[in-house]
């Protein structure tokens, strides 16, 4: 059985590509590193090391390795005759991936079992989004035959892959929790077998509970901690003001998915405490620039801040540790950081209301927009 994954990143190699390899597959990597490519290509295994709690290494063997750039037609070929295709590879860059993956389902046996398709990106319905990209290049006269050679399925997944050693190589460290969530619906009963995976009726809360309280809880550490001068994850949560405020961002992320997914408050608070756990593993030497980069995306509409704030606000219940962190969010100042350089030439530009805006689509008649207009405000106060 092959699998073809898309981004053979630390993610790629340490979690998603990991898991399919320990279920039985072997892996095909496709990415446009050259250099990574070409190290993966000759190499014969790479060591997976799990560390936190009942730390472990793995020796990962199976695997071949594909330039999605400048092979493209060999990557087509190994999806059309593959069980599985996965993606790490962030949600912008999916409408890349979509024409390779078009190709492979062209070339698809018609008696061959369906394609499995799961974009484990940090993004509501990422596969939904992969989905689209790949039926707007093809007419419905042809969809109509392809579709039938594909299962495409929203996952969420969660795992701390830190900034790795710059001397490690292909080996990864990974902390030892992890959870892979995949919706069982469009496998109409005849799901696969892949150890570690949790397959839901509905997926939604999972990934919303998630995505609001893992990458809102880590990036309300990094701005918080970079705001103080810390340079890591762990020691910014071993201070106590900075854990006070990431504790009081979570419990407003959970009165978010309580009230709107019915989740027990009990079952939640301990999820929350344990994702605080997890973040200050010493162990996962994550710092807080790399966390932090990408701010404007971070502070968009449907993102981690925004999106659990907005229904919030919408429903009158309080969105004050929220917008706090948003305010920590725009005073992240990192040269190397593009999106962060271009976040703060917007703040010494435009007027509060526009920046708001901009960032979050949120206009003057949303019940947040005011709250965020005045961290706008602060913002630039302190930048003068």
């Amino acid at each position: 059985m092959t699998a073809v994954h898309f981004g053979a990143g630390n993610i790629g190699r340490g979690f998603v590509g990991f898991l399919l390899n320990r279920a039985g597959y072997e892996i095909v990597f496709a990415d446009v590193n050259a250099e990574l490519i070409s190290a993966l290509d000759s190499a014969e295994s790479y060591r997976v090391h799990e560390v936190g709690v009942e730390s472990a290494d793995h020796v990962v063997t199976g695997f071949r390795a594909l330039n999605s750039s400048t092979q493209t037609v060999q990557v087509e070929a190994e999806i059309a005759g593959a069980r599985i295709v996965t993606t790490a590879v962030g949600p912008n860059i999916l409408k890349f991936v979509a024409p390779v993956i078009l190709e492979g389902l062209r070339a698809r046996p018609a008696d061959a079992a369906p394609l499995v398709v799961l974009a484990c990106e940090n993004a509501i319905n990422a596969t939904d989004m992969l989905a689209e990209h790949i039926r707007g290049l093809s007419d419905a006269t042809e969809w109509a035959t392809l579709e039938s050679r594909v299962i495409f399925a929203n996952t969420a997944v969660d795992r701390i892959v830190p900034g790795q050693d710059p001397n490690a190589g292909l080996d990864v460290t990974v902390e030892t929790y992890f959870e892979w969530a995949i919706e069982s619906g469009p496998f109409d009963g005849a799901t696969l077998d892949i150890p570690g995976v949790t397959w839901v009726e509905n997926l939604a809360p999972y990934i919303e509970r998630k995505l609001f309280t893992v990458n809102t809880g880590h990036a309300t550490t990094a701005y918080y901690g970079f705001a103080a001068g810390y340079e890591g994850l762990a020691e910014s949560l071993a201070d106590p003001s900075i854990r006070d405020r990431v504790y009081a961002v979570l419990q407003e992320t959970k009165a978010f998915v309580v009230a709107k997914h019915g989740f027990d408050p009990d079952v939640q608070e301990a999820y929350l405490n344990k994702i605080l756990t997890r973040f200050a593993n010493p162990h996962l030497t994550d710092t807080v620039e790399r966390v932090g980069r990408q701010p404007m995306r971070k502070a968009s509409r449907h993102e981690r801040f925004i999106g659990p704030a907005a229904e919030l606000a919408e429903r009158g219940l309080p969105t004050v540790a929220l917008v706090d962190a948003v305010g920590a969010l725009l005073r992240f100042d990192v040269p190397a950081d593009p999106e962060s350089v271009e976040l703060q030439a917007l703040l010494n530009a435009e007027a509060p209301g526009v920046i708001v805006e901009r960032l979050t689509e949120l206009g003057p008649d949303h019940p947040l927009f005011d709250s965020l207009v005045e961290a706008v405000r602060n913002a630039q106060r302190r930048e003068g």
